[in-house]
């Protein structure tokens, strides 16, 4: 699976450059702190020598240098020994070096100023060589001269050194490396395996196995599935209510159908029979589609700014009861939004506005706030009020069978209601006539 489609692949590729970048780092800075280290304390023996040389040297009556045949360093007797020794008499121009030198054409150092030390690398034609190199002006009784002490060692003998150290730091690191990355992958492997098994759960969702998630999971991805369980039960919800709309439907239209097959037997009061059976079908298409197609919980809907969809009611109620000249009042603070489907909002209090329209005889009043992070609204108008709050509810019941209307509104309301898994109140309100109180929980 290539990186870009796989978390994992992408975590570990990630890791993997990280820790090689860190221990590449470290593992340069230990190797040049170990050179370093391992330099200084070849230049220390080479300060040591420097000084042993001192304490031998003497000068003899025409200011030339003696030393002694042997050092306690026996290294500087032994020819071919790696550590070489040499002093040049700057007065005479003349160079002392030690046995060790014999037969070799080695760097020394002829030119200093007095008191200062030297510490480098030198190449010649004997190879590399570590240098410590010290001018001072040499004094015995009334004699003196001016000397350039030189130590040389090959620099074979420190380049083994600090090579067998790299190469066991490297191996510990890339070993260590390996191990990390191991390691990660076991992590990152373990750390993901809720994901495989959401996705896993997911896969036996879509085969009909199981019909939710259902394993506990930590929680960040606990809000991913919690999500995921709504939608798929408001899916089925919906799917369940859309089913159940259209057996009910079926079931519905069977009696107006009977009654129209009946009719056929009258000629007379078939025309009567077929306007009053029709506008019964509507009705009942008309509540059972409002019942399919209610939206539900809008968990996942985006905030609705209430305000602007009251006042387009208000407005369109208005021109439709122009010649009742009914005063409407709407308060709604302007700011106040509620996740839910805009349909589910126009269909509710439309239908609510609409009836309280229809019986007021001169206001009608709305108010939608928010209390205790739950959505209130309350519709209310100056008529007779309710004469039963619970058969109104019920698909063709009216309160009144002077009014215009097929009692499909308020049940229509109920269901939508319902499908919020709020409550619907019918009582009298302060104005006198019929007040409905409906409250949505936080979706």
């Amino acid at each position: 699976m290539r990186a870009g489609h796989s978390i994992r692949a992408r975590l570990l590729l990630g890791a993997a450059v990280v820790l090689l970048a860190f221990l590449t780092g470290a593992g340069l800075a230990v190797q040049r702190a170990n050179a370093e280290s391992v330099q200084a304390a070849y230049f220390g023996r080479l300060h040591s020598t420097i000084y042993l040389l001192l304490a031998a040297a003497e000068l003899d009556a025409g200011g030339a240098l003696v030393m002694p045949p042997e050092f306690s360093e026996p290294r500087l007797s032994l020819p071919g020994s790696g550590l070489y020794a040499g002093i040049y008499n700057l007065l005479l121009g003349a160079q002392w070096q030690s046995a060790s030198t014999l037969g070799r054409q080695l760097p020394f150092r002829r030119s200093l100023q007095p008191g200062q030390w030297r510490d480098e690398t030198v190449d010649g034609a004997g190879g590399s060589f570590l240098s410590v190199s010290y001018a001072v002006t040499w004094k015995a009784s009334v004699r003196e001269a001016p000397l350039v002490l030189t130590v040389l060692e090959d620099r074979a003998a420190f380049d083994r050194e600090v090579g067998a150290f790299t190469r066991t730091l490297w191996l510990w690191l890339g070993g260590t490396a390996v191990l990390l990355l191991l390691a990660q992958l076991w992590l990152l492997r373990w750390g993901l395996a809720p994901l495989r098994q959401v996705a896993s759960e997911i896969r036996r969702i879509e085969m009909g196995e199981q019909s939710r998630i259902e394993g506990r999971y930590p929680s960040e991805i606990s809000g991913l599935t919690d999500n995921l369980n709504a939608l798929i039960q408001q899916e089925r919800v919906r799917q369940t209510r859309q089913r159940d709309a259209l057996s009910f439907l079926a079931h519905s239209l069977k009696t107006p159908l009977a009654v129209l097959r009946s009719a056929l037997a009258e000629p007379a009061q078939l025309p009567t029979t077929v306007a009053q059976q029709v506008s019964r079908m509507d009705d009942i298409v008309q509540h059972q589609l409002g019942r399919a197609i209610a939206g539900g919980a809008a968990r996942f809907a985006p905030p609705l700014l209430l305000a602007p969809i009251l006042q387009r009611i208000r407005d369109a109620l208005a021109k439709v009861y122009a010649e009742k000249d009914l005063d409407f009042s709407v308060e709604c603070p302007p700011d106040l939004a509620w996740r839910i489907d805009e349909g589910d909002l126009f269909e509710m209090l439309g239908n609510l506005l609409d009836n309280a329209a229809k019986w007021a005889r001169n206001r009608v009043g709305a108010q939608v706030w928010r209390e205790a992070g739950r959505l209130c609204i309350c519709i209310e108008d100056d008529g007779p009020g309710f004469s039963d709050t619970e058969s109104v509810l019920r698909l063709h019941v009216r309160g009144d069978e002077r009014v215009p209307g097929h009692g499909v509104g308020l049940a229509v309301v109920s269901d939508l209601v319902a499908s919020h898994q709020g409550e619907l109140k019918l009582s009298r309100g302060g104005m006198g006539g019929g007040r409905v109180d409906i409250v949505l929980p936080v979706p």
